[in-house]
């Protein structure tokens, strides 16, 4: 089997992501947490999470983002690339496809099922991978005090999502600094 972070290796890695992977951003990070992480141990969940992070907030497609974010620490900017391409081919082929047959497909009972199937299928798999990435998120239990926070913040408050971005970064800086003075290293006890 071909080495992940050769440049060919990571294209076509993530051209059968591309190529198999439905609904969207959290279902393909939670097919990469299961080959990357669990299977290859190649990353750790918390390097998921950061790749993620920096995906969300990048302008342009998370998904495209995370791919080009993964290759780079693999191979560098032609990996970035690479994986990048293998991700966005196969669905632009399959979109190009579709839109081509769309006038056959989009009155179609059978296709119009198969969707329907396939969006209830796709939950579980987003669940999961939002589950996965729980584990990089939360070293320390002070963390999920934030989570809270920060839910509260958007659904009660209805505040921004950069400012709790903002908010979340600060805190996090809080926390390791108090976590240092009182020698409890980077992911030491609160």
């Amino acid at each position: 089997m071909e080495r992940c972070g050769t440049v060919a290796g990571l294209f076509v890695r993530f051209m059968k992501l591309g190529c198999f992977t439905f609904g969207g951003g959290l279902s393909i990070v939670a097919q990469m947490h299961r080959l990357f992480v669990e299977e290859e141990k190649r990353i750790s969940s918390e390097e998921l999470l950061d790749i993620t992070g920096v995906a969300r907030s990048l302008p342009g497609a998370f998904v495209g983002n995370v791919a080009f974010l993964y290759g780079y620490r693999e191979a560098g900017i032609p990996g970035g690339v690479a994986s990048l391409l293998g991700m966005v081919i196969p669905p632009l082929l399959l979109l190009a496809v579709i839109t081509h047959f769309h006038s056959a497909f989009k009155n179609s009972r059978m296709v119009t099922a198969a969707m329907t199937g396939i969006r209830a299928a796709v939950v579980p798999i987003i669940a999961v991978g939002a589950l996965n990435l729980t584990r990089g998120a939360f070293p320390r239990p002070l963390c999920f005090v934030l989570a809270g926070a920060a839910f509260l913040l958007y659904f009660v408050f209805n505040v921004s999502c950069v400012w709790i971005v903002i908010l979340g970064a600060a805190a996090g800086i809080a926390i390791g600094v108090c976590s240092e003075k009182s020698g409890g290293g980077a992911r030491g006890a609160d």
